[in-house]
């Protein structure tokens, strides 16, 4: 054994237990932190190969002088950025079993970690009081999530032409035409790779003043459709103003009409934990495929989603993975090795489990609740403030607003000196053409002294500015 990985070897514990205390000081300066790092300009991208090692010790250390600084605070009950989650005390625990029990999550017959993925998959389905039909997996995040779903929208289609897509291939076939409202933009790329193409994604109508599709031009798209099949994109909760397609009303066109539906929860998804939102995603049992997170709303640490089907043995078709050496591709529900894009998979159901033990369903309905009321404060503190102007309502858990005064330049300066003055980080987006800046609640640990921390330091900055 080379000398240095000897040496850490006989130094095993030592090396993990200063890992743990670099983590247990980041996580309990979180509050402190900026929330998203200020990043130098030119940081390097390259650095030099040294022929002996360093030596896990002086590794940590490097990072720890070099890179900690410049690691974001998205952890922390003050980054609202995007649709960031932190890390439950569970999840994360779970998180570090995960990296020391290095399990590949298969059914092999050497390891429980697809038992155990069954059951996180089962728990989830339990929380949000989804179909016990569905099927379920973990995957790395709403991309491959989505491509999942697209790829067995795929081999339905294909179905549909008599034709076996996963043996045959697309070529031939009449092109799929995807509807969708206001989709995320992992369904364009998921289209992409999945061989369908982001050119057949059509975007239809909103409603006025909404992200929501509008069912009705939905339906009229369907009928000049002229009957033949093709795939619907609904999305619960969208990015933006986290706003909920009818999944009702476009359910209810699937008796009229031969389409594939898929859901797109990555988001919104969460939502169903609470008694009080669970209607937002009402008819969402009649889908064909659902995207959710888990490592936005639920608080596992990245990354972690999760694809729903009603229909495994399609999936089966698609993913199975036919060798020697590997167990046969049987139609089961623990059966990961032929039913996900990938072959070695990690170990990402333990903290999903681990935290849905830990909380429940009373946990998560309140870490919900509570995201929702936080957002509900904040969007009142700006709305009643003549310095800013919500620019759509505050639906669940984000706020987006402007300068009332609208000026698109001095938005900008405000989100650069929110970003330097690390008391809160917001995302920039648009809305209609117009900027804004949007805050995501979906962290754990925020309350509502989070919110009022930022609000005043948004109040402070737009004065300055």
């Amino acid at each position: 054994m080379h000398p240095t990985l000897s040496g850490d070897l006989a130094d095993f514990d030592a090396i993990l237990d200063r890992a743990r205390e670099m983590a247990g000081t980041y996580l309990h300066e979180l509050p402190q932190r900026p929330a998203a790092a200020n990043l130098p300009v030119g940081l390097s991208l390259r650095t030099s190969l040294p022929a002996r090692g360093l030596g896990a010790h002086a590794a940590l250390q490097r990072f720890e002088q070099d890179w900690l600084p410049l690691m974001s605070g998205s952890p922390g009950p003050r980054y609202f950025g995007f649709v960031v989650g932190g890390a439950t005390p569970a999840a994360l625990a779970a998180d570090w079993l995960v990296s020391s029990y290095d399990q590949n999550a298969q059914r092999n017959g050497d390891t429980g970690a697809a038992a155990i993925e069954a059951q996180a998959v089962d728990l989830l389905r339990q929380l949000l009081h989804w179909p016990q039909h569905w099927t379920g997996l973990c995957v790395t995040g709403a991309t491959m999530a989505n491509y999942v779903g697209m790829a067995l929208a795929r081999q339905w289609y294909g179905k549909q032409h008599g034709r076996d897509v996963a043996v045959d291939g697309v070529w031939g076939l009449p092109p799929m035409t995807v509807f969708a409202g206001a989709s995320h933009s992992s369904t364009s790329k998921a289209l992409s790779m999945a061989g369908i193409g982001h050119g057949q994604l059509h975007a239809l109508p909103l409603l006025p003043g909404r992200e929501a599709l509008d069912v009705a031009a939905l339906e009229r798209a369907l009928v000049a459709h002229g009957g033949a099949p093709c795939t619907v994109v609904a999305s619960a909760g969208t990015v933006n103003t986290v706003d909920f397609d009818d999944l009702a009303a476009i359910a209810a066109l699937k008796a009229r009409h031969p389409f594939w539906l898929h859901v797109d929860a990555a988001f919104g998804g969460i939502a169903a934990a609470s008694d009080k939102y669970r209607g937002l995603l009402e008819g969402i049992e009649v889908a064909d495929s659902v995207t959710v997170d888990a490592h936005k709303w639920l608080n596992v640490p990245y990354d972690c989603a999760l694809t729903y089907t009603a229909h495994l043995p399609l999936q089966l078709e698609v993913f199975q993975n036919r060798s020697a050496y590997l167990p046969a591709p049987l139609a089961v529900e623990d059966n990961y090795l032929h039913l996900a894009p990938e072959n070695s998979r990690r170990f990402r159901a333990l903290p999903l489990w681990m935290t849905l033990l830990a909380y429940g369903r009373e946990g998560h309905a309140e870490l919900v609740e509570r995201n929702c009321a936080s957002a509900q404060r904040l969007g009142e503190l700006l709305g009643g403030d003549p310095l800013f102007r919500l620019v759509a309502p505050v639906r669940l858990n984000v706020v987006c607003f402007t300068l009332a005064n609208g000026d698109a330049a001095g938005l900008q300066r405000l989100h650069k000196a929110l970003h330097e003055d690390g008391t809160a980080y917001l995302s920039p987006s648009t809305l209609d053409g117009r900027p804004m800046l949007r805050a995501a609640l979906c962290n754990w640990r925020t309350t509502d002294a989070d919110v009022e921390q930022t609000y005043a330091a948004l109040k402070r900055l737009a004065t300055a500015g």
